[in-house]
Order: C-alpha cells, then structure tokens, then sequence
C-alpha cells in the first residue's frame, strides 16, 4: 500500500492549487472520484475574475491572487447595474469597498451599455475584472504539482476512511492509500467525505448554478463587458465568436450530484436578460449546469477539523473558488506545513476562515 504525507480528496481547483504549493515539501497524493480533475465545478465555471464577488471577507483572497493568475487572465471590465429605484443599492456596494483598494467608479450605464433599458439608471464600474482562463490555470496547477513529485489519481472514489495509530487509511477504487493527513478538498461532496471520515460535517451546502449560451441580434459589441444586476437576479458576457453567456444568478439547493440545467431556469434567464437590453435571442445554443458549495456564512473553510486530528479542510469556496486559488493555496499549505504563510499572504487573517469558528 503507498503511504503519503498529505492525501488531498478532491482534483478541481481547490485540490490542484494546494497540491502544487504543498509537493515541493511533502508527498503529496490526489484522489480524484472522476476520470477526469475539475469535471465538476471547476470545468463549470463562468470564468471570470471579479474582486468584488464574494463579499469584503472574500475580496482579500481575490486581490492576493491576481499576481499569480495574471497569465490566465484578459481584460474584461464589468458594470454592476441597477434600476432607477435601487440607487441605494449601488450606494452600499460602493461604500462596502470604500476601504478594500478595489477600483470602482460610478457611472451612468446608460452611456455604456448598447441597447439598455430605460429604468437601469445607476452602476457601478470595476475596470479591472478580467476573464479567467480556466482550463490553462487547473492544468498549470496539476502540472506544477507533478513535476514535483505529486501523483494524480483518476477514478479513485473513496469508499472508506479509517484512523489508526495516528495515520489515515483511505480504501478507493484505485486502491489503497495510507497518509498522516487527509485533506478534503471536494467541493459539493465536502460533507460526505468528512462523514465517512468520521468527522462531523460543517454544513458545506452546494447549490445549482445555471448558465446558457445565446446567439443574438445584435451580436455582443466588440467593447461589452461583463454585467450584471447590483441585486443579483443575472449576469452575462461576452464570449469569442460573438456568442454571449448569461445566468440566472439561481442557486438552488441540491444534493452534491452531476448538475443538470432546469428548463424554468433557462427560461428565467432569457427574460431577465430580455428585461434588461433589447437585443433579441435568435437561440439558446448550449446550457449547463454547475454546483457552489458554501459554509452556513459563506466563506470559505482552510483549516484543522478542531475534534479530529489530521483532518484537514479544504472546502466551501461558493463560486469564488478559482478566482481566489493562488492565495488560498498558499494559506491552506503554511497551516498544513506548520510554517508562516507567504508574502503574498501573510496580511490576510487566516483565523477568518478556520473551521473552528462554528464552534466557538
């Protein structure tokens, strides 16, 4: 049976980031139930970079991690909008971040946005959200965790998790795998493996997110940006090709499970977005479905199970997870490795996210 330092449960961006910042100082293993890492989602994402999305809590992990998702990113730009009767929507938003670096201006959207409905009056502006590549940031990770010394396993669903003698026994179906830590690292499925652990679950909800790609008339404008509702009822963007993606915005509570797109969400997808410009929808071309895994306040968990030794949490990271990867690798692997955290991280306040927090 091999025997690892660190086995991380989970092989979509929150595994991968801390596997590579973790392999060049312990052997690291990734137990991934899929036949292929990020299935789930991390290839589900929408895929952009907004250092507001998530909250004041959550932004320092996204600003942190701008240098080094830099080369996966591409200028995009998003106006927040919101109707004539929700100015003081906008008001609150920009006053949440007053303090937080984050460059946002207040602008009439009506200026900016082609086609836009009378009754959205006020925005406000983040000049620097980008698109996120995706697939190259979660390749790069597993390629830097390889090369040194990491392994990937595929298919390798954990089916038991015992302790013993102070080590982790882990059965999968690629076979065994003993470790002296296990770190749960999967997304909608972060209760259920911290049960079979023996580990009481922290309440790491995951929720349905819809997403549809349209062709419409007009196409998208060259110069369009990502928008979105202040109030979070939608968003869309612009995609290569002239094709535009658009959401609901839903999140509906659901098992950890392959999510599939509901017709009714489509179909309120297309109105709100129909409320909002007055392009038409010549046809919905492709639609799909993602999960967001949330803790009960929403932020993320890095940390120590406190009752259960060498039970690490790596999990409930909602929608933000990709965007805040870089900085919260480096967070998760200074407490995994006992050692103080990186630059880069060292003035964000750890104990925020710690699991212990719902017991105190």
């Amino acid at each position: 049976m091999n025997r690892v330092d660190i086995a991380i449960i989970g092989g979509g961006i929150a595994g991968a980031s801390l596997a590579a910042e973790l392999a060049p100082h312990a052997r690291v293993v990734i137990l991934e139930a899929e036949d292929q890492p990020g299935y789930h989602s991390t290839g589900r994402s929408a895929a952009y970079w907004s250092e507001t999305y998530g909250g004041p809590h959550v932004q320092p992990l996204t600003s942190a991690s701008g240098p080094a998702l830099r080369p996966f990113l591409q200028p995009l730009g998003s106006h927040h909008i919101a109707r004539r009767d929700e100015r003081g929507l906008i008001d609150a938003y920009l006053a949440e971040f007053a303090d937080s670096g984050v460059v946002l201006e207040d602008v009439d959207p009506r200026e900016r946005i082609p086609g836009l409905r009378d009754e959205w009056r006020w925005c406000a502006f983040e000049p620097n959200v980008a698109y996120i590549d995706v697939a190259g940031l979660h390749a790069g990770y597993l390629a830097t965790a390889r090369r040194a010394g990491a392994e990937l396993r595929l298919g390798a669903g954990v089916a038991a998790i015992g302790r013993a003698a102070g080590s982790w026994r882990i059965e999968t179906r690629a076979g065994p795998i003993a470790a002296d830590v296990v770190v749960d690292a999967a997304g909608a499925w972060a209760d259920s493996i911290a049960r079979v652990a023996g580990v009481a679950p922290l309440g790491i909800q995951p929720y349905r997110r819809t997403m549809v790609q349209l062709k419409t008339d007009p196409a998208p404008p060259a110069d369009l940006t990502h928008v979105g509702h202040i109030g979070g009822e939608f968003y869309f963007k612009p995609e290569p090709g002239g094709r535009l993606w658009l959401s609901p915005h839903d999140e509906t509570a659901t098992d950890p499970c392959d999510a599939q797109p509901e017709e009714i969400d489509v179909a309120i997808a297309i109105d709100r977005f129909e409320r909002c410009v007055d392009w038409r929808v010549e046809r919905v071309e492709h639609r799909w479905a993602g999960l967001r895994s949330f803790a009960p306040d929403r932020l993320p968990v890095y940390g120590f199970d406190p009752a259960v030794p060498g039970f690490f949490w790596c999990a409930g990271q909602g929608g933000f997870g990709i965007q805040t990867s870089a900085a919260a690798a480096m967070l998760a692997a200074a407490l995994l490795l006992g050692r103080q955290p990186a630059d880069a991280v060292a003035h964000i306040d750890a104990d925020r996210y710690a699991p212990d927090r719902f017991m105190r």
